[in-house]
């Protein structure tokens, strides 16, 4: 049989151990494809790592059914251990077996992973999407929108989103991880708001912001509705890109089609809802004194939300 007995497992050795393991001839680099049955995973949780299994097992048990979505219980969720199937389980169980194959294999675990997985130009360039390089060399260049242009770089990695830009030497392409560590405890924001925001209904993108105005994008998906809501501090205008929507604005509840719009005051009551089986696109301009996402006041949901949520 192809199929062996893993005697030890050790996830990310330091170099030196990994050099000799390969010399050996005995070990095998992980893939990081787990198959496995799940009550047989949730035995090994439950024996190796504890806390995870039940505060997961909580927070299941405490979640809240509504519609498509199934909300586990934050509090609970919240209280579980980080850790990776690697050090929870794998390297721990004395259940597992591997199957060796002979690939070419990578788990692009940083930028110039990327870069080598792709095809590179005759001066060793990686270009994906909206980028002109012109005298520049070895370098990975990524734009999902925005045209990016070079000239005369080399040995650099680009990457632009939405959100933000990347800009590191391809010496220091395995230190990404310890930027984005560095944001998520001191900038805590800058990873947690993104231009595009997933929501129950469908998603919003900001496209535009000031002190007193903000300009968004809304996809409100088929059969899905916003909550019934007012807010304090800001007024809005709704206009119609795309779709049909059925609208509460004040006492009155109408439809719009694409070119139409509608004002809505502070403090008025009103709802945008996609009563049709194509997406519905809108443009909303935010108009007030504060703008935050806390500004709302719910009425009725069809998902839920707590007041305490994110707006919208």
């Amino acid at each position: 049989s192809n199929i062996k007995q893993v005697l030890s497992f050790r996830e990310k050795p330091d170099a030196h151990s990994a050099a000799q393991f390969v010399s050996k001839g005995n070990y095998f680099w992980n893939s990081g494809m787990f198959i496995c049955r799940a009550g047989v995973y949730l035995e090994e949780l439950e024996q190796f790592e504890a806390n995870i299994y039940q505060f997961s097992q909580q927070a299941l048990t405490l979640a809240q059914h509504h519609h498509d979505f199934l909300r586990l219980d934050l509090d609970c969720f919240s209280q579980c251990k980080e850790e990776s199937i690697d050090y929870a389980i794998m390297e721990k169980t004395d259940k597992a077996v591997v199957i060796p194959i002979s690939i070419q294999w990578s788990d692009l675990g940083c930028w110039t992973a990327v870069a080598d997985a792709n095809k590179q130009d005759e001066q060793g360039n990686t270009l994906i999407g909206n980028v002109i390089a012109q005298d520049s060399h070895n370098c990975l260049i990524n734009s999902e929108e925005l045209l990016v242009t070079t000239v005369g770089i080399q040995d650099q990695i680009i990457v632009a989103t939405s959100d933000a830009v990347l800009v590191a030497d391809k010496r220091y392409s395995q230190q990404v991880k310890d930027l984005v560590h560095s944001l998520r405890k001191d900038h805590p924001h800058l990873t947690q708001d993104h231009q595009r925001v997933p929501r129950p209904w469908g998603y919003y993108e900001v496209l535009a912001e000031g002190t007193s105005f903000k300009v968004k994008r809304l996809m409100v998906k088929p059969g899905a509705k916003l909550s019934l809501q007012t807010h304090q501090h800001r007024a809005e205008h709704w206009v119609i890109v795309g779709g049909e929507a059925e609208v509460v604005n004040g006492n009155n509840t109408f439809r719009l089609s694409k070119n139409q719009s509608t004002y809505i005051p502070k403090n008025a009551l009103h709802r945008l809802s996609n009563p049709h089986n194509e997406p519905l696109y809108v443009i909303e301009v935010q108009s007030g004194s504060y703008l935050g996402e806390d500004d709302i006041k719910r009425f009725d949901d069809i998902y839920l939300r707590k007041e305490v949520e994110l707006a919208e």
